[in-house]
């Protein structure tokens, strides 16, 4: 511990006067997104207040949405392990948050957006982590042709099963949240009058929003081109994710702070299920190798590298050891057989033997059934507004509706569920107890 204090990097002394000679003359951040040019699907309702501003709103929206508290029982990376002090979905989008406006608070950006995007990310994300996610993704599209993807399913959940009136501004960084595609410079896409998506639009300066005194047409023409991505993604799975860029500075702090916020804490985690002996076998030597390290390294890199920016940039050291860090995680702990073996060849399975009794019973409109009793009736009582026009929940697609059941579920719940429905299975998860290194 002693050598990675040695490694923590400290603001640039240039940029450090000039972010207290700016703090001093109060100055305003111009490319930060401002309360004013948000957009709502519907703009009659959710007017801000004093007290209740804007992206306030949407934060709490979902923080007090049904599905929120399952965050606290998803797998971030380890599934079967009794042990609190692992982490799970829960703890990881509250240090995405927590990252994202530290980061976001020095550069002058408007950080509630950044908590609301950050805290809204993975409410869409399946039980069993990636792997789950992986699993649903591959039944969906063998029966309907679209993708699954976590980041997708979050705008669905808080934009069409609970109609929370979300903003496009944390709509859009919650699509373009995706950790998984690193990059050393975000610029963000600004929604444009006349573009016909997101991810078509060439990258522009992020000041250039429209004034929100265009009101409703230019609000109704952004949803346009944030659902015409939505459906891109759906259709052509990670050719389009690939291509997302976020809207804002805010979504691309956020997207960087998703990196950040899992690449040491996984170390973490795996040291404490003792699947590595400690951070010192990794060998990013910019960032650092253990948790604290590399939060502040990176941040300090970040904000050196962005201030004033109409960018977010990494140096090409940092970013070259953001990569490195991020491909020993592969190799060393995320395939490693124990986290993935028992998925692959246990929960994969159990996946597609529920998949097909749900999908059976909805088709079937068992009214009796569990996707009916504990989804289509808690949908029901929960969801938002919604107009005459629209389908009910229930008449929708059976395979969209079990997916949206499948991805809504604990690690728990689902495995209370499958042996629910299937008592003689033999496939049964064994769990890592705390007291494994006593037998």
């Amino acid at each position: 511990m002693n050598e990675e204090k040695t490694m923590y990097k400290k603001l640039l002394p240039e940029v450090q006067e000039q972010i207290e000679r700016d703090r001093a003359n109060n100055t305003v951040n111009p490319y930060r997104f401002n309360d004013a040019d948000a957009v709502r699907r519907d703009p009659t309702r959710d007017k801000a207040n004093l007290w209740r501003t804007t992206f306030i709103r949407d934060t709490e929206k979902i923080l007090h949405l049904p599905v929120y508290n399952r965050y606290a029982d998803k797998t971030q990376v380890f599934s079967f392990y009794k042990n609190d002090d692992i982490t799970r979905r829960a703890l990881h989008v509250q240090l995405v948050s927590r990252i994202s406006r530290t980061i976001g608070a020095v550069l002058g950006l408007n950080t509630d957006l950044i908590e609301a995007i950050a805290l809204g990310h993975d409410i869409g994300h399946t039980p069993f982590g990636h792997a789950g996610e992986r699993f649903l993704s591959e039944l969906l599209h063998k029966e309907t042709g679209l993708y699954f993807n976590h980041n997708v399913h979050s705008v669905r959940v808080l934009d069409t099963l609970f109609r929370r009136n979300i903003t496009l501004q944390t709509l859009d960084g919650i699509l373009c949240h995706n950790g998984e595609f690193e990059q050393q410079k975000y610029i963000p896409r600004p929604f444009r009058e006349g573009s016909s998506s997101s991810t078509s639009s060439s990258q522009a300066d992020s000041a250039d929003v429209p004034d929100a005194a265009d009101g409703v047409p230019y609000a109704a023409g952004f949803f346009q081109q944030f659902d015409a991505t939505v459906n891109d993604c759906y259709t052509q799975g990670d050719a389009a994710i690939k291509k997302l860029v976020p809207s804002t500075l805010e979504g691309c702090v956020v997207r960087i702070c998703d990196m950040i916020a899992y690449l040491g804490k996984d170390r973490q985690d795996a040291a404490r299920a003792h699947l590595i002996t400690d951070e010192t076998q990794f060998t990013s030597h910019e960032i650092g190798t253990a948790n604290a390290a590399i939060i502040n390294n990176l941040t300090v890199d970040i904000i050196n590298n962005s201030y004033g920016k109409n960018y977010i940039l990494m140096s090409p050291e940092y970013y070259n050891d953001l990569k490195t860090a991020k491909k020993e995680n592969y190799e060393k702990i995320y395939l490693a057989p124990t986290v993935s073996s028992e998925l692959d060849t246990l929960v994969k399975p159990m996946f597609s033997k529920l998949y097909y009794k749900l999908l059976d019973d909805i088709t079937k409109k068992d009214k009796r059934s569990t996707i009916w009793k504990h989804h289509i009736e808690f949908m029901c009582e929960n969801t938002g507004w919604y107009t005459e026009s629209d389908t009910p929940y229930e008449e929708t697609d059976p395979n969209m509706i079990t997916a949206d059941y499948i991805a809504s579920m604990t690690d728990d719940y689902f495995i209370d569920l499958y042996e629910f429905l299937f008592p003689k299975d033999k496939m049964t998860v064994q769990y890592k107890s705390y007291f494994e290194d006593m037998q």
